[in-house]
């Protein structure tokens, strides 16, 4: 097929579970895009585009293998300025309304998450054109708020054929270390795996708008994936984590670098798969003696901080179960863990921002009070919320961002998960409930109905078997003689603290995200409630429960 790219975009018709065929675009005789698509040959289940602007006025091949001479394929690819079948976008009935999702195709693992200028950096795991896996390319997404999400256009294309484009991260070379720097921004630079090289960079001097791939790639060949790359200040250089697999062990590898280009192997952990992540974290806010103050829930023991200095590093891998200890820029020491981290069904392979500096916070809780730690903002993860609709001309989403803390507990120093704060942008209508004894059989939120909510609850158990709340049909339940948090297939125990159980959960479209005792138990459900229930309960069962205070948010759409 043979056509002059006058439009934004060339749209492909996809039927789910048609045959793959092999596609190429071609200018000059020279492929300048490959892929594998379910191709429609009449009616299709949706549309998916290819961004071919760049190439625009340029004279263009397209080539479909093995492609029957009864299709209407061909004659179906159009070309436009809007994407063929976006008259509804974001407004599907299966889309989340505040979590992040593709506009088309499939997302996976968050990568190269990073902060410069005002703008949070997604860029994800991505196949533009499809419902499954597969194509892995880096989407793109950009946000000011971690709540309002732009798709901008695909970041990272593969090398070829076959040779694609897998996980990694992104940092800001303040200092010009690899040398990339043509203007007056600072240079983006995204380490992700090639499937057919190896560990591999790319850069961008135009805040993160293009990428230019590394001439001198790989910079780095074992046998692993992943690579998280963030600055070690106390020794001025660069640290990859990557997953590595050495004489049928897995593990987590340590490299060290003053270029980005020219890379060391140091040390390696075992014990990791997948996705590797490594950040430095205060405990219970690092206060100096004078600031030091009883932290309220810090795991219930409400300990003081232990003084100035008092940070640990926290590595962990895709399942999300981390170890804490120290780093020296080189060996990862552990002291504690592996912890689990994630109790649900709706988590893998998370990712926290690099370069958030403090202005960025809206807020100055557990805020360190050195000075090092002055220069550090919040430790923000989104995570790949693995949930999605056949029905949808897109699959999967991201979970909300949460805000990471390291506190002492009874059971000694843990990890925290809580949404951040800017989701208060979202509130609606708010009901609250205070010092309120709930019996068996009652619902304080009976007439209250909707898709979309944040709801916060303090409880003392009294002689309540169970409480909790039934979400759209789905309950939410506490056993107080078991001490144990369960949603859909997911149990995790939540002891009281100070005699009180406090629940937060965020709800949307196709998920239920549940943080216990304030994010001490953090418990992701990916679900996709009847159709026709958008009803609200707390309920008590066997005895009554102590509603200490209830407050339920409605929340607007991000899309609205």
């Amino acid at each position: 097929m043979e056509l002059k790219l006058e439009k934004k975009y060339l749209n492909f018709p996809v039927k789910n579970e048609a045959p793959k065929r092999r596609t190429k675009l071609m200018i000059d005789g020279k492929t300048v895009r490959e892929f594998e698509i379910e191709l429609a040959d009449d009616e299709p289940d949706f549309w998916v585009f290819l961004d071919v602007s760049m190439f625009k006025g340029r004279n263009a091949t397209l080539e479909v293998d093995e492609l029957d001479k009864k299709s209407k394929a061909f004659a179906l690819i159009c070309q436009d300025d809007t994407i063929k079948g976006s008259e509804n976008l974001y407004q599907e009935k299966y889309r989340p309304q505040f979590h992040f999702s593709s506009r088309r195709g499939w997302n996976n693992d968050p990568n190269g998450l990073v902060y410069y200028k005002g703008e949070y950096h997604l860029f994800y795991q991505h196949n533009p054109y499809g419902w499954k896996w597969g194509n892995m390319h880096w989407g793109h997404a950009v946000s000011r708020d971690l709540v309002h999400w732009e798709e901008l256009p695909i970041a990272l294309y593969p090398y070829q054929f076959g040779d694609w484009c897998f996980s990694g991260s992104a940092v800001v070379d303040t200092n010009n270390t690899a040398g990339f720097k043509t203007g007056d921004e600072d240079v983006l630079v995204a380490a992700y795996t090639s499937t057919g090289r190896g560990e591999c960079i790319a850069y961008s001097n135009d805040c993160g708008r293009t990428f230019t791939d590394y001439e001198g790639n790989p910079v780095a060949k074992h046998r692993g994936r992943d690579p998280k790359v963030i600055w070690y200040e106390p020794g001025n250089h660069w640290v990859m984590a990557v997953y590595d697999e050495l004489d049928g062990s897995r593990g987590i590898a340590f490299y060290t670098s003053t270029d980005l280009k020219h890379w060391e192997r140091e040390s390696r952990i075992d014990g990791y798969y997948e996705c590797p992540e490594i950040f430095e974290l205060p405990v219970d806010g690092n206060m100096t003696p004078l600031e030091t103050y009883r932290l309220p829930h810090a795991g219930g023991n409400n300990q003081v901080s232990n003084g100035v200095n008092n940070k640990k590093w926290v590595v962990y891998a895709a399942d999300g179960s981390y170890a804490i200890g120290s780093f020296d820029g080189k060996t990862f020491t552990t002291e504690s863990g592996k912890h689990r981290f994630n109790y649900g069904n709706c988590f893998y392979a998370s990712q926290t921002f690099n370069n958030i500096p403090p202005e960025a916070c809206p807020f100055d809780r557990f805020r360190a009070s050195s000075e090092r730690s002055r220069r550090n903002g919040r430790r923000i993860q989104i995570a790949w919320g693995r949930i999605g609709h056949p029905d949808m001309p897109f699959n999967q989403m991201m979970n909300f961002p949460v805000e990471l803390t390291l506190r002492n507990t009874e059971e000694g120093i843990r990890m925290f998960a809580e949404p951040v704060e800017e989701i208060k942008q979202l509130y609606d209508k708010k009901h609250t409930w205070e010092d309120t004894t709930l019996k068996e059989g009652e619902n304080l939120l009976e007439g209250i109905s909707g898709e979309l909510f944040d709801i916060h609850a303090e409880f003392i158990p009294g002689n309540a078997a169970e409480f909790g709340f039934v979400i759209r049909g789905v309950p939410v339940t506490y056993n107080a003689k078991e001490q144990q948090l369960t949603c859909k297939d997911c149990q995790a125990v939540l002891n009281p603290r100070n005699g009180k159980i406090r629940l937060r959960i965020l709800v949307d479209r196709t998920s239920i995200e549940i943080f216990g005792n304030d994010g001490g138990i953090y418990m992701p459900i990916g679900v996709i409630p009847p159709d026709e229930n958008r009803s609200l309960e707390v309920f008590s069962k066997g005895g009554s429960v102590k509603v200490n205070s209830l407050n339920v948010y409605e929340l607007h759409s991000v899309w609205k």
